[in-house]
């Protein structure tokens, strides 16, 4: 990589598998070790750089927020979502950008809502949000600035929820710190900031990329508006085909010898999993280069695997869901209407602007 040690790569699928779930690998080691990164400035990535006990701690403190049960009760309400940033697209006109006017308010609302972060502040937490997923030119210096601005931004809201408690996520995790001692001022902090950088940055990339993907496939789109009960299959098989991640990394170390695809990774030595190439590698997906909305059973590697699988993996499918059906079915004429400007230099790929029309 261009910044740290050599790594093994892993690009088979069972190989990624077995590095992502097999606790022999650890997250935590690489905090100790001149991790192989893309950037100059090295992330101590907060619940992500853990390994269980301490992993399992924080993770469960929020994972009742994001069970499959708690999340399908929000469906009304981004659907609702959807279709009100619909309304306002289709009134002011084509062409309109889909990541400024929908893919991106959309995921920023709702979780915005459910954390307890005025939706008024997206400004201000784009820039820290797109500095913490960079890749670019950041010094160092630079990297560790915005991640300590988005710290002081988000102490700010937690000291003022301690004085105004409301229903909301943040308010039960401030209580867990406050009357269970389960994590520390930092740890509450940045648990907060995780949540919110990961709960719309990912989603807001995957809704402009499936319907880039879809619109690349007339056949499949054409498919799915006549079946839309096929949605939540074709997210799966969507996120099967599209990676979210510009390249590997999050590398795991091996804390023993281990073997991996017939390779020895000795103890000390990073694997990075490459997730694009897992899902579609041909020994475990049948015509892997080709989408198909009717696959299924799709069991990919997008939200990851093992301990640090995606915690808001039924938030994003929910909102994929809704938002990819609510924009093909409303718009039957859907269409590029210029450039699209991809995102460079950041962890995440997708469109930084595509102008469509209808």
């Amino acid at each position: 990589m261009a910044y740290g040690e050599p790594a093994w790569l892993a690009t088979r699928y069972a190989d990624a598998r077995l590095v992502l779930g097999d606790r022999r690998f650890s997250r935590a080691e690489a905090l100790k070790h001149d991790e192989p990164r893309q950037s100059e400035g090295q992330r101590d990535a907060g619940i992500l750089s853990m390994d269980p006990p301490g992993h399992t701690r924080l993770r469960t403190l929020v994972a009742k927020a994001f069970t499959v049960h708690q999340v399908e009760k929000l469906r009304p309400q981004v659907r609702a979502l959807a279709h009100g940033f619909l309304d306002t697209m289709e009134a002011a006109g084509p062409p309109a950008d889909l990541v400024e006017c929908y893919a991106l308010p959309l995921p920023v609302a709702v979780i915005c809502r459910m954390l307890g972060v005025p939706e008024e502040d997206r400004p201000k937490f784009r820039v820290w949000s797109d500095a913490a997923l960079s890749t670019s030119s950041l010094t160092a210096e630079e990297f560790l600035r915005s991640r300590e601005e988005l710290r002081a931004y988000m102490a700010a809201l937690i000291e003022d929820h301690r004085a105004r408690p409301r229903p909301d996520l943040m308010t039960g995790l401030i209580d867990a710190r406050d009357t269970g001692d389960r994590l520390s001022e930092l740890e509450l902090v940045d648990l907060c900031v995780g949540i919110l950088v990961a709960g719309h940055e990912t989603t807001a990339s995957q809704i402009p990329n499936f319907v880039h993907a879809l619109l690349d496939h007339p056949d499949q789109l054409a498919l799915l508006r006549e079946r839309p009960e096929l949605i939540k299959g074709a997210v799966e098989e969507l996120l099967r085909y599209v990676p979210l991640g510009s390249a590997a990394a999050f590398p795991r170390y091996a804390t023993e010898d281990v073997e991996v695809g017939g390779t020895l990774v000795r103890a000390g030595e990073p694997v990075l999993v490459a997730v694009g190439a897992a899902n579609r590698d041909a020994l475990k997906f049948t015509g892997p280069g080709r989408l198909d909305v009717t696959r299924t059973a799709v069991q990919h590697l997008g939200f990851g695997h093992g301990v640090h699988h995606c915690l808001g993996a039924p938030l994003a499918r929910l909102e994929l869901q809704e938002a990819v059906l609510a924009l093909i079915t409303r718009f039957p004429e859907l269409h590029v209407a210029g450039d699209v400007r991809w995102k460079n230099q950041m962890l995440v790929r997708g469109p930084r602007e595509m102008p469509v029309g209808w």
